[in-house]
């Protein structure tokens, strides 16, 4: 079974839209087709910007995506790694996929190395297709 690091901006659009690539790779999550992996850090952030209010989601959307994403992943606690990154804000995702032998999957590519973990939801589900 694949695993995937989530990057919090792929949570927040699957929350707001219930269609599109974001909704496609959290299903995935959800029917136990891939497994989820992430850290202390990863899940503090994810608290964190559900929580804003210019996103108007709900505090039960928001208590309902925390305990999905505790029942479902794996915790991780990652080694933090030296890699130079753009935002260093985003080392939690890198290290957490490192860590768990995952894929990154993110809509900010930019923020990160080009390699070959790190991966768009339309390109992640593009792989998956092919697998």
């Amino acid at each position: 079974m694949k695993r995937v690091v989530i990057d919090t901006n792929v949570i927040v659009s699957s929350i707001l839209s219930a269609e599109g690539n974001p909704t496609q790779v959290m299903n995935l999550i959800s029917d136990k087709t891939i497994q989820l992996s992430y850290s202390t850090e990863i899940l503090d952030e994810y608290k964190r910007v559900l929580a804003y209010d210019k996103l108007n989601i709900t505090p039960q959307t928001q208590a309902r995506t925390i305990e999905a994403i505790e029942n479902l992943g794996t915790l991780i606690e990652p080694s933090t790694s030296d890699m130079p990154l753009p935002d260093e804000t985003d080392r939690i995702f890198y290290d957490t996929a490192q860590e768990s032998d995952a894929i990154l999957i993110t809509g900010n590519t930019k923020h990160f190395p080009n390699e070959p973990f790190i991966m768009t939801p339309s390109d992640f589900l593009n792989s998956m297709k092919k697998d």
